[in-house]
Formats: structure tokens, sequence, C-alpha cells
């Protein structure tokens, strides 16, 4: 069992609805990575920003990704996970996907769509957690509004790591600062939040604030700026910490319909 898990957080800016472009500065950016990384985390809507006008993009570029990520993660011999717009069965999905380095994926779909910006009108919302076995440890991927629904991430399932990518914006950051400490401390889990910078085709600014707390909600990482962050995550952190305040045992007990 691994010990470690070493991750590399992706903060940069986003080119509207240009998948192309985004997957080629991305990969530059990815290809300047000198450390030995398991686990490169992209944001939310990585090739678009976070569009409510998928059709302004082709189908077929959901697909292409999911390639390309498996192409990367093949080259880096890593894992890589991140959200795009997919476009299956003709309706659109604000999918993560989570790619293994022998292109094994995995999917999850946003389940919080965000109404505030129509995103329930476009996009279908998930219906179904995921919980990722991968070296050692159990990860939870979730999606930007999803953030603000404590019992979605409700660890029931003794999950190691929560990550959350995003494109959220800064007249709301204190928020997005003050939920993924939360969400470490009730957790008692590594969080780690990963959100782009630099400002929309709709005129949103997004200020980064990318980070990883670990289980006692101690910020490990931070950034505001165009940059890989990286961290590693520890085993015996988790296990020590939990062993010693066993909090997660006193949970209430109810059951979740969706």
């Amino acid at each position: 069992m691994n010990k470690q898990l070493r991750v590399a957080l992706i903060q940069g800016a986003l080119v509207w609805e240009r998948p192309s472009i985004n997957r080629d500065n991305l990969e530059k950016r990815i290809a300047s990575i000198s450390k030995e990384v398991d686990l490169l985390i992209l944001p939310e809507m990585f090739t678009t920003g976070f569009t409510m006008n998928p059709e302004n993009v082709e189908h077929s570029e959901g697909k292409d990704t999911l390639s390309w990520m498996q192409e990367v993660a093949a080259n880096k011999d890593t894992a890589v996970m991140g959200s795009i717009p997919f476009f299956e069965n003709g309706t659109y999905t604000n999918r993560l996907f989570f790619v293994a380095s022998d292109g094994h994926h995995q999917h999850y779909d946003k389940r919080h769509t965000f109404t505030l910006a129509g995103e329930d009108q476009v996009y279908t919302a998930g219906t179904e957690r995921l919980i990722i076995p991968y070296k050692g440890f159990k990860i939870c991927p979730m999606i930007c509004y999803d953030l603000r629904f404590p019992v979605w991430a409700r660890n029931t399932e003794a999950y190691d790591v929560l990550i959350y990518v995003a494109n959220w914006p800064k007249p709301r950051i204190t928020a997005w600062d003050t939920l993924l400490k939360a969400r470490s401390i009730e957790n008692m889990a590594y969080c780690i939040g990963v959100n782009r910078i630099g400002t929309d085709e709709n005129g949103h600014e997004y200020p980064g604030h990318s980070a990883v707390y670990d289980t006692l909600g101690e910020q490990l990482v931070f950034s505001q700026k165009e940059e890989v962050v990286f961290a590693v995550l520890e085993k015996e952190h988790i296990t020590v910490t939990r062993n010693k305040l066993n909090f997660l045992n006193d949970q209430d007990q109810f059951t979740l319909e969706v």
C-alpha cells in the first residue's frame, strides 16, 4: 500500500469555448512538470470555461478530450482528472473524468448544477457519487457547486481525499476558502480545491485560491496565480488522526434520496 499520494493542482486561465487551444496550453504546462506525481488535477470545464452554451463546440470534443487525457496520463505515467461538457445520448452533462495511466477511466456527473447561472437548464444533473480506489487512497471527486452541500460529501465510505474542481468567481471566494476547510474538518479527510484564474467571456473574474487542507483543516498549500501547485498527502496522517479522535464514528445515521 502506498504511504503517500503526490498531487499536482493545475491552476490557470482558460480560453472561452476553445477546447483545442486549452488542451494545447495545458499540455505544455503539464509537460514542464519535472517532479514525479501520482495525480494531475485540472479545473472544472477546463476545455471551455463555465459555458452555458456547450453547443458552440463540436459534440465530439468530449470524446476527443477524454482521448487527450488518456494520452497525457500514459505519457506522464500518472492519473489525470478534471471536468468537461460532455455530450451523450442527446444530452449534456458536466462530467468529471478520472483517467489512470493505463487508460482506464471512471466518471462523475455534477450532482448540484448551478441554478443561479441556469446550469440546471443545460446540463443533466448526476445522481451517483464516485469513490475511486487509487494507490492505497480512496478518492471522492466533486464539482464546484457541490461544495455548498455537505450532506452530499458526507464521509460514509471512509474516503481519504475529497477533491473539488471548480470555476469559482471572485465575489464568493471567501465561501470557497471557508467551505473547503470545513469539508476537510467534518469528513476527517484531505480536501483539495482546484480553481481557475482569469476572466471569462461573461466578465466573471476567477482568483484561483486552489488549496489543499489536511484532516484537521490545516492549509498545506495555497495559490492565487497561474502555476502548478504540488502537495504530498500522507496516509499515516489520516490513520493517526482518525484513530486518535474517532469523530466519524459519532455521525448521525440517515440515508439520502436523490
